[in-house]
């Protein structure tokens, strides 16, 4: 039987400049408010918009992406899961909804608030989730590069070996014909 999924998709505009906070052990958490707009008809045939805002959290070298390139009112794709905590403050229970971002993508050019537009910024390591502070901060553990903490070479995390760019490749044939698609 199926474990279940936690699985969000969001394409929305920054509300202001991405937060970036470093754990003791050198590690990116970036935290993007992200505003998400649906709008629908109501009885009376009037246009009617709701905003949802949304807090999202990315971790390691996500977030150091997310936090150099990322500016207020730019627009972004995000994948990730959902999160809900709780922390008590002068006694009273507080309750929060967090986006862990697994992925992300900046949408749009360049003019939308700088950066690399519509570039897509690389997937982390996917270790397994632990919530103990000693890989990371305490919130869902070490995410770039698999490890407790970071390891040698610039910014303090292990560099990967360059791959050689693909040979290009010939453009797909146009006789390719919409009325092919079964929906």
């Amino acid at each position: 039987m199926a474990r279940g999924i936690n699985k969000v998709i969001l394409v929305g505009n920054l509300g202001n400049d991405p937060e970036v906070k470093y754990t003791q052990s050198g590690m990116a958490i970036t935290t993007l408010s992200l505003a998400t707009t649906s709008s629908r008809k109501d009885r009376d045939g009037n246009q009617q918009e709701k905003t949802e805002w949304h807090r999202v959290k990315l971790f390691g070298k996500l977030g150091e992406i997310a936090g150099e390139y990322l500016r207020k009112g730019r627009q972004v794709y995000i994948e990730g899961r959902i999160e809900y905590g709780s922390y008590e403050k002068d006694g009273v229970k507080q309750y929060t909804t967090d986006i862990i971002a697994d992925d992300m993508q900046m949408l749009g050019g360049r003019e939308e608030g700088g950066g690399m537009g519509g570039e897509r910024a690389p997937r982390p390591a996917r270790p397994q989730q632990g919530y103990d502070n000693d890989q990371g901060g305490g919130y869902g553990g070490a995410r770039s590069s698999g490890r407790g903490a970071p390891a040698g070479g610039p910014g303090g995390y292990e560099q990967r070996p360059q791959r050689p760019a693909p040979a290009p490749q010939a453009p797909p044939m146009d006789d390719f014909a919409d009325d092919d698609i079964p929906f």
